[in-house]
C-alpha cells in the first residue's frame, strides 16, 4: 500500500471512505497555531489532541498545536511526512453498548525537534494567537536540572525548555497581560502544574532572570494541575487490517478506549482558554479536581487491587475475561458498588459514586483492552495500603462491620502472596499446577509468614497497613472464613 495519509491524498480520497472514518474538512489546515505541545506520545495524541481536533471539526476551538519533540528518540519526520494526520480507532463499551469509531484527527499542524530547531520553537512564542502549552514528558519530566540554563540551545530539561518559551514571550510582548499563557501539564504527578511551576520560577531565580519576568511568570500565566484517564495502548494489533480497508498506509495510527477523562483544576479565565472542553463531557474544568483523582483511585484501581488475586487464583489471565463470567461479575460490581462506593474517603455524592462506577465495569468489560491481572498484582501490597485501607477504616466509620467483598478480596490477596519457593532472591506462588512470580517488595515478608501462617500478626502489622486491622470489630474472622 503507497497511499500514505496527507492532505493531498485527503483531497481526492475523501468520497472512498463512504462514512466509515470521520474525514477532516480542508478549511482545518488553514487554523492558526495556539496551542505548543511537549511530547509525540499516544495518550497526548488520543485523549488531548483527541478534543482539540473534536472541538475544531465543530467549529468551536479553532486552533492546532505545533507539538514539540523532545527526546532524541526516533525523529519528526512520520508526523511531518503524514502533515500531522493520524488515524485514531476508538473501541469499546460506553452505557453497556459496543461502540466503534474510526476518525483522522487533523489537530497537529507541524512537529518541530527540540534538538535541530529550537530557533523555530522560540518563534512560536512570539505568535499572538498561541495561547495554550500542554505536556506528557512522563514523571521524570517535571524535575529540577540544577546545571540547566535557559541560554542553551536547547536547554536540556522540559521546565527549563518551558522557562527559555516563556522569556522569550515576555521580551517580544513587553510584558502584557494578554500574553500570558495557560499552561496544563498532563504527566502522572499529584499537583502536576503546581510542582512545574515551582520548578519554573526556581529555575528563573537560578539562571537570574530578570524580576519583573519573575513576576509575570507568577501572575499572567496560569499553571493548571490536571489529571488523565483513557487507556491509548497505541498501534492496534489489527492495524494493518484496519489500514487496507481504509486504502492507506499510516505509521501513526493509534487506538484507545472510548472513556475518557481531563480534568483540569482551574477558573472561567482558564475554561476561557481552553474552549474545547465545552464539545465533550470528557473535560472537567474545575476549581477542586481532587473528586476526580479518589474517584478513579478507589472505584477503579481499588477494585482492580481486590479483584486481581481472586480472578487470577480462580484461573483467569485478563480482565475482560473475569468480566465476561457472570458469577465474578456480579460480585466485582457488587463489591464496586455496594462497598467501595459508599466509603470514598472525601466528600462525593452516592449519584456520582454510581455513574463513575457504571463507566469503570464498563472499561473494564472491553473486549479490545488485554489487560493482564498479573500486571495489577504487581507491588501487591502498597497498592492494598494506599488503595483500598483508607476505605476499609471509612467503612468502618460510616457501617461499624466488615464489608463481606472486600474480606473475600483481601484473603485472595494473601493467598497469592503465598509464595513457595525462591529462587535469587525472586519469590513465586503456585496456581493450578503453574508457578507466578510475586512481584512485591513484601514477597520476603510473606515467605516467611506462610511458614507458620497467623492471620492476626498480618493484620496487627501496623508498618504494613499504617493501621493494626485487627482492631476492626469482625474483619479478621471475615478475612479467616476466606482463607
Amino acid at each position: 500500500m503507497d497511499l500514505k495519509l496527507t492532505k493531498s491524498f485527503l483531497s481526492t480520497a475523501t468520497a472512498q471512505f463512504k462514512g466509515q472514518v470521520q474525514v477532516p474538512d480542508e478549511t482545518l489546515f488553514s487554523l492558526p497555531e495556539k496551542v505548543l505541545q511537549f511530547g509525540t506520545g499516544v495518550l497526548l495524541r488520543g485523549l488531548c489532541d483527541y478534543f482539540i481536533d473534536k472541538a475544531n471539526k465543530q467549529g468551536v476551538f479553532n486552533g492546532r498545536i505545533v507539538v514539540v519533540k523532545s527526546t532524541d528518540k526516533g525523529d519528526a519526520d512520520a508526523f511531518n511526512e503524514q502533515d500531522g494526520l493520524y488515524t485514531h480507532c476508538i473501541k469499546g463499551l460506553e452505557n453497556g453498548k459496543l461502540i466503534e469509531e474510526t476518525i483522522i484527527n487533523s489537530a497537529i499542524s507541524r512537529t518541530l525537534s527540540a534538538r535541530n530547531e529550537w530557533s523555530a520553537i522560540l518563534e512560536c512564542a512570539r505568535n499572538p494567537e498561541m495561547q495554550i502549552i500542554i505536556s506528557n514528558t512522563t514523571e521524570v519530566g517535571i524535575a529540577l536540572l540544577e546545571s540547566d540554563k535557559v541560554t542553551s540551545t536547547p536547554p536540556q530539561s522540559f521546565p527549563v525548555k518551558l522557562l527559555a518559551f516563556l522569556y522569550e514571550r515576555w521580551k517580544h510582548f513587553g510584558g502584557s497581560a494578554e500574553s500570558g499563557m495557560v499552561i496544563v501539564p498532563t504527566e502522572l504527578i499529584v499537583g502536576n502544574g503546581d510542582k512545574l511551576q515551582e520548578i519554573v520560577l526556581e529555575q528563573a531565580h537560578r539562571n537570574a532572570l530578570e524580576p519583573e519576568f519573575i513576576e509575570w511568570i507568577d501572575t499572567h500565566n496560569r499553571f493548571c494541575n490536571s489529571l488523565v484517564d483513557r487507556i491509548v495502548p497505541g498501534k492496534p494489533e489489527n492495524a494493518t487490517e484496519i489500514l487496507q480497508k481504509l486504502g492507506y498506509q499510516d505509521d501513526l495510527v493509534i487506538m484507545s478506549e472510548v472513556y475518557r477523562l481531563w480534568a483540569i483544576q482551574g477558573d472561567e479565565h482558564v475554561r476561557k482558554v481552553l474552549s474545547f472542553a465545552q464539545v465533550d463531557e470528557g473535560v472537567i474544568i474545575e476549581k477542586d479536581i481532587e473528586i476526580y483523582r479518589e474517584l478513579k483511585l478507589r472505584l477503579l484501581n481499588g477494585t482492580h487491587t481486590l479483584m486481581c488475586g481472586m480472578a487470577y487464583l480462580l484461573g483467569f489471565k485478563y480482565v475482560k475475561d473475569v468480566m465476561a463470567n457472570g458469577y465474578m461479575s456480579r460480585i466485582i460490581t457488587n463489591l464496586m458498588l455496594g462497598e467501595l462506593s459508599l466509603a470514598i474517603p472525601y466528600k462525593v455524592d452516592s449519584k456520582t459514586a454510581d455513574r463513575f462506577g457504571r463507566m469503570v465495569l464498563d472499561r473494564f468489560r472491553n473486549p479490545y483492552i488485554n489487560h493482564k491481572l498479573l500486571d495489577i498484582t504487581v507491588q501487591y501490597s502498597a497498592k492494598m495500603r494506599m488503595r483500598n485501607v483508607p476505605i476499609l477504616m471509612e467503612y468502618y466509620r460510616e457501617f461499624g462491620r466488615a464489608p463481606e467483598l472486600f474480606a473475600m478480596g483481601f484473603a485472595a490477596y494473601l493467598q497469592f502472596m503465598h509464595a513457595v519457593k525462591e529462587v535469587n532472591g525472586n519469590y513465586y506462588g503456585e496456581c493450578n499446577g503453574e508457578h507466578y512470580q510475586i512481584n512485591c517488595n513484601y514477597a520476603s515478608y510473606f515467605y516467611e509468614a506462610w511458614d507458620n501462617f497467623d492471620l492476626h500478626k498480618v493484620l496487627s502489622n501496623r508498618s504494613l497497613w499504617g493501621e493494626d486491622l485487627t482492631q476492626l470489630a469482625g474483619f479478621e474472622e471475615s478475612v479467616s472464613k476466606y482463607l
